[in-house]
């Protein structure tokens, strides 16, 4: 089932590939044309991804002012941190699917440069059988065991292309496939060459320095991204910017030299995209931010206003009542002070004392 899976995802990757070849004639800049389309279709993709890490980079000072702020209360600082994710309009792992996307594409080209005959050429089982017992008649020996087993069809491709005139007309499908490119076998492996260094000359030098300029471009990607991205100089940091080229340079000298073709051409065209989103993305952000601020200030300056127009109001309504209060005063006083005699007791003012007005006096009140 898994095996079925994986090849209809490699049928348009080898069809890609195949068209380029039969334009190119070579298997090279087949694949390196190859890598910029794969490029170009998942650039829209990634897009949306880049914006949104160059936001969080920008957000880092408020990030850092909430996780100062509420050092001791983790759940109120995680729920802040959401909350600036919200109001900046920020998905964290947005850009996290996408930065994945390469190695699946990786592992669908290295299937296809290991098994030629059955993903590039979309030969059938019995007719990459039948070749093999054609190429057996003129000579060849099909590889048995470990590491050569496992490239098997790359070495019976390369045996049909040098007898091509043998097997030319003779299966429907099939290509005469040249792994030669810049006077270097693509289909060859690092790891076996080593001892060839001093009398193998370019083509085995070449094949050779091609991990490590695969290797270089990987540390100068990661750096730009680690920079673009605002990641701190940490341990964990380090050790990320170290890994992927070892591996990378490991990989490299253990597998065709195809796939570093595809390894060095993918790193350089992302090194050159990662350099254009970042000028073209920070010039939106800068024009965003001041958007935003510009509609803060307005927003500042309106509340302002519209709490002055209220003091305003309030004042204007405040001596308005003032002023009705005075001539309500003016006019009723008299009856005030009327008023005010009329409520004095009348026993308080009996024996004309001053200081038992207000009082329940009786004159009676020690009469046996």
């Amino acid at each position: 089932m898994f095996a079925q899976i994986g090849y209809y995802i490699c049928v348009p990757f080898a069809w890609l590939t195949r068209v380029f070849y039969s334009l190119t004639g070579s298997y090279g800049l087949a694949l390196i044309l190859f890598t910029l389309v794969v490029k170009l279709v998942i650039l829209p993709f990634q897009l949306k991804g880049k914006k949104s890490m160059l936001r969080m980079n920008r957000m880092q000072g408020k990030m850092k002012d909430i996780q100062t702020r509420y050092a001791n209360n983790k759940q109120r600082q995680q729920e802040e941190i959401a909350n600036l994710y919200a109001q900046e309009g920020v998905n964290p792992m947005s850009g996290c699917l996408w930065s994945f996307l390469p190695f699946p594409i990786l592992i669908a080209l290295y299937a296809i440069i290991r098994q030629p005959l059955r993903y590039l050429m979309g030969l059938s089982m019995d007719t990459i059988t039948a070749i093999s017992d054609a190429a057996a008649k003129l000579g060849y020996a099909a590889a048995e065991g470990g590491q050569a087993a496992a490239y098997e069809q790359i070495y019976l491709a390369k045996f049909v292309h040098q007898h091509w005139s043998s097997f030319q007309g003779q299966f429907d499908g099939l290509i005469n496939l040249d792994y030669n490119f810049l006077g270097m076998d693509l289909a060859s492996q690092g790891s076996t060459l080593f001892k060839q260094i001093t009398t193998g000359g370019w083509p085995v030098i070449g094949v050779l320095l091609l991990p490590v300029i695969a290797t270089a471009l990987q540390f100068l990607m990661t750096v730009v991204s680690m920079k673009s991205s605002g990641a701190a100089a940490n341990s964990q940091s380090k050790m990320m910017m170290y890994l992927m080229p070892l591996m990378t340079l490991w990989m490299g000298y253990i597998l065709p030299a195809a796939l570093c073709v595809y390894w060095i051409a993918n790193t350089a065209f992302s090194v050159i995209q990662e350099q254009l989103l970042n000028k073209r993305f920070n010039k939106i952000l800068d024009r965003e931010e001041t958007e935003k601020e510009r509609a803060k200030r307005e927003a500042r300056a309106a509340k302002m206003m519209a709490s002055r127009e209220r003091m305003l109001q309030q004042q204007q309504q405040y001596e308005k009542a003032k002023s009705g209060n005075n001539g309500n005063k003016k006019k009723g006083q008299p009856s005030k002070k009327a008023e005010k005699r009329a409520g004095t007791n009348e026993n308080g003012r009996v024996g004309q004392r001053p200081y038992a007005r207000g009082r329940a006096y009786s004159e009676h009140h020690y009469e046996e």
